[in-house]
């Protein structure tokens, strides 16, 4: 995978000409490149939008279900296996919109394998009406938020070893097949590029530096006014620091080696220690972060020179300074990089969320069908009071 391919042609472009109206526009990611931020303030806005011709056509934030069905994908581990009716849906909402424009965000589409269901997605979303949006950042940034995003699916392997893996052990499909079929941007351009041609395809390569650059460029697409989208705080889905990672790794171990089933892992581990243990404690500037090592960041570096040069000879538009995905960041202060310690209050608060977690469970399975059936009753008794 390493690669020392450099370019100094490739264009770079900060205005955006809006879509025409009535387009269908398809953000497919990939991870890690803002669509969080982008699907939180989409949402958000949702009842604005239509005042200026826009619709967000989901019921949530993020339909991530439908977009995993859709990609014939499983869930993460432990979760709700996705079905066709999610999907169905989502076509559903979308086909109600009608003429008007409408967005849709999911980096589970980043996922879809395969020309033909890439054909099959782009046809039932509105065919000659879709318009794909990729945003892309550079490796050497996706790397440690993708590994420790897989940490808490369940991996065990250690951060600069899984490195290892996907950069220098060919075919670098172990121990995460998923993450070139994401992060390969110049064949997950080509392989979109080849359902809806290059004319309806915009790459925008998010600056780290202008944390409100993705949104506006998201204005300037669907005509809407500038501003109007907004950043959403979202404490649950910030990265785990090293130490967090490395204690949820170790714990992965254990899971694993015990035999425990994947619904316990969703539901205690990651909606339930994770997930708490995100809300109630703020990463602070002690922290030690998730850092690559030199030959990885070089590697990752001529990577994304590559992918940049590829993606520009396609003719796609391009939003965007692409020489910024094989950027090599300033290197780490040299003294050695302390071990990871996780603080009590950490550790106490991720102990506190499987426990809530477990109890709150445990409450529901223990009440008697003929308690649920009284509360069920009575709560739509209310509804029906209030109509």
């Amino acid at each position: 995978m390493e690669t020392d391919c450099t370019r100094d042609d490739l264009p770079v472009s900060g205005v955006t000409a809006p879509l025409p109206v009535g387009t269908r526009l398809l953000h497919i990611g990939p991870h890690k490149t803002g669509t969080t931020a982008v699907q939180g303030a989409l949402f958000a806005a949702k009842d604005q939008l239509p005042e200026h011709g826009v619709v967000f056509p989901a019921h949530s934030r993020h339909p991530m279900e439908a977009a995993l069905a859709a990609c014939a994908r499983p869930a993460m581990m432990g979760d709700t296996a996705p079905t066709e009716k999610h999907w169905t849906r989502l076509l559903e909402q979308v086909g109600a919109t009608g003429a008007k424009t409408s967005v849709i965000s999911s980096e589970f589409f980043a996922d879809a394998e395969d020309d033909d269901t890439v054909a099959r997605i782009v046809e039932q979303l509105g065919g000659d009406r879709l318009h794909v949006l990729v945003t892309l950042r550079p490796l050497v940034r996706i790397m440690p938020s993708q590994w420790q995003q897989y940490v808490q699916n369940g991996l065990r392997m250690g951060y600069e070893d899984w490195l290892t893996h996907m950069l220098r052990k060919a075919p670098y499909e172990q121990p995460n097949p998923t993450f070139w079929r994401r992060h390969r941007h110049d064949r997950l351009v080509a392989r979109w590029m080849r359902a809806v041609g290059p004319e309806r395809i915009t790459v925008v390569v998010v600056d780290d530096r202008d944390r409100g650059g993705l949104l506006r460029t998201f204005e300037q697409l669907l005509g809407l006014p500038e501003n109007l989208l907004q950043p959403v705080p979202d404490a649950a889905n910030r990265s785990l620091t090293l130490a967090e990672t490395e204690m949820l790794r170790n714990l992965n171990k254990q899971f694993r080696g015990n035999g425990l089933p994947d619904e316990l892992y969703s539901r205690l581990v990651r909606n339930g220690a994770v997930m708490h243990m995100k809300n109630a404690c703020s990463p602070s500037p002690e922290d030690v972060k998730i850092l690559t090592p030199k030959w990885a960041v070089e590697a990752a570096a001529g990577i994304g020179a590559e992918m940049a040069r590829n993606i520009a000879d396609t003719g796609v538009r391009i939003v965007g300074d692409p020489g910024l995905l094989s950027a090599v960041p300033k290197p780490p202060a040299p003294a050695g990089i302390p071990a990871p310690r996780i603080s009590p209050e950490v550790a106490a608060q991720a102990l506190y969320g499987a426990l809530a977690s477990a109890a709150k469970a445990r409450t529901v399975h223990q009440t008697s069908s003929k308690e649920l059936m009284r509360v069920l009753g009575h709560r739509c008794l209310k509804k029906l009071r209030r109509r």
